[in-house]
């Protein structure tokens, strides 16, 4: 594939099954925009809402602190199986279906977790509520693919961004008053109501996208095809990389930044909420940025751009890191600049890779989604086997961001000639 063509199919993809008048026809509102944004976030809430019980839980099953920790992690996986599973299901059997039944078997979930008896019964569960919550996900994103392309989806995806960012910003302070008043176990209580509300209105106002003439027929051997497709599109797999590497450098602050500012700065636990929330504005404002940009700049334009920014900013907090410069107060502002940028190169990068693969939209939206879960789960321990300080961080930071220009550099043609040209 030549430069040129790439770039058309980085900005509009006038061949896709989302033709133009689809786009004109249907306008996303507050309403329908939130929806999605709740069904994406769902795996989000569900791990965040039960970290301040984390401790609780260690306590009352009788277990370690890992172990403990090891009911996140297995949430993750589930997801990452889950979507991988999911996508092809909904490419078959349409978009509600799908995801009405992953939500209710997540309400199920919930409530079993909510009784059980020991950690290995809890993880897993988790395991379990991790897969059927990725059934909202997928279908999320499998859905903006199925009405819109290039700039549309993108510009859409970066609206989510503002639900997804907020909702677990504040579910560790619900999860934590939750289980301040009733015990850890309530938590689960209220994830499995939140579900039973996230259901019914999935179920009266999310249509079914992908009408019957449009999916693939086939079991096993048909999703198995679709993957293989995918894997042997190169610049699909790149662009598809994009959003992992951008969630290692978000789950690379998660993680350190407790152990940074609280334990190497010594700030105290309210401080450190409310530098976590201040940056979360970051990471918001940027999504809504970048929702405003594309209407006026092709989404590859943006990725090239913003990549070599992230790398550049990445290794300014190595440097701040390694020399103490500027103290305390360089250092959160570097910080609030690199989680900024975060949400800029995903929903661009999902975009694109998805008009590539409109035909199979649930299974491309599965493997996105499952290679983020994949890579951030991988990458983001590493701060803390590096050390946990603020150079461990910035290290591993550093290598996120530079992994994710070369691969787009070396994998795709958006930096030659005529790679960032818009069609």
């Amino acid at each position: 594939m030549t430069a040129d063509t790439f770039a058309r199919r980085a900005g509009t993809d006038p061949e896709t099954p989302s033709t133009t008048a689809q786009r004109t026809q249907f306008r996303p509102n507050a309403k329908y925009v939130l929806l999605l944004g709740m069904m994406c976030a769902l795996p989000a809430i569900s791990n965040d809402i039960y970290l301040p019980s984390l401790p609780d839980v260690a306590r009352d099953l009788h277990t370690s602190a890992t172990a403990a920790q090891l009911t996140m992690t297995a949430m993750m996986v589930g997801g990452a199986i889950g979507q991988l599973v999911i996508g092809p299901l909904s490419d078959r059997f349409g978009r509600r279906r799908p995801v009405l039944i992953g939500v209710s078997l997540h309400v199920v979930t919930s409530m079993l977790c909510a009784i059980a008896p020991a950690i290995g019964t809890l993880i897993g569960l988790r395991v379990a509520q991790g897969f059927f919550n990725a059934a909202a996900t997928v279908v999320a994103m499998a859905v903006i693919r199925d009405r819109f392309v290039g700039a549309d989806a993108s510009g859409l995806i970066s609206r989510l961004m503002l639900v997804i960012g907020i909702a677990p910003l504040f579910a560790p302070s619900v999860g934590g008053a939750i289980a301040g008043q009733w015990g850890w176990r309530s938590v689960f209580a209220a994830l499995g109501v939140f579900g039973v509300v996230l259901w019914v209105v999935v179920w009266r106002r999310l249509p079914e996208t992908l009408p019957a003439h449009r999916r693939r027929q086939g079991g096993l051997r048909t999703a198995a095809r679709g993957y293989a497709t995918l894997l042997r599109d190169r610049h699909f797999v790149a662009l598809a990389l994009m959003p992992g590497l951008s969630t290692a450098i978000l789950m690379s602050y998660v993680v350190g930044s407790p152990f940074v500012l609280m334990e190497g700065y010594g700030l105290t636990s309210h401080q450190f909420a409310m530098l976590f929330a201040i940056n979360g504005i970051g990471l918001v404002g940027g999504a809504q940025v970048n929702a405003m940009l594309v209407k006026r700049v092709a989404p590859i334009r943006i990725v090239r751009v913003v990549l070599p920014v992230s790398l550049a900013l990445t290794l300014g907090l190595l440097v701040l890191a390694l020399t103490g410069a500027g103290g305390l107060a360089a250092l959160l502002v570097t910080l609030w600049l690199i989680l900024a940028m975060v949400n800029f190169a995903p929903p661009n990068a999902s975009a694109i890779a998805l008009s590539r693969h409109g035909e199979i939209a649930g299974t491309a939206a599965a493997f996105i989604g499952a290679t983020g879960a994949a890579i951030g789960g991988l990458i983001s321990p590493l701060s803390s086997l590096l050390g946990g300080d603020a150079l461990a961080m910035a290290v591993v930071m550093v290598g996120s961001a530079t992994a994710a220009l070369l691969v787009l550099a070396l994998a795709t043609p958006a930096y030659r000639r005529g790679g960032a040209w818009t069609g």
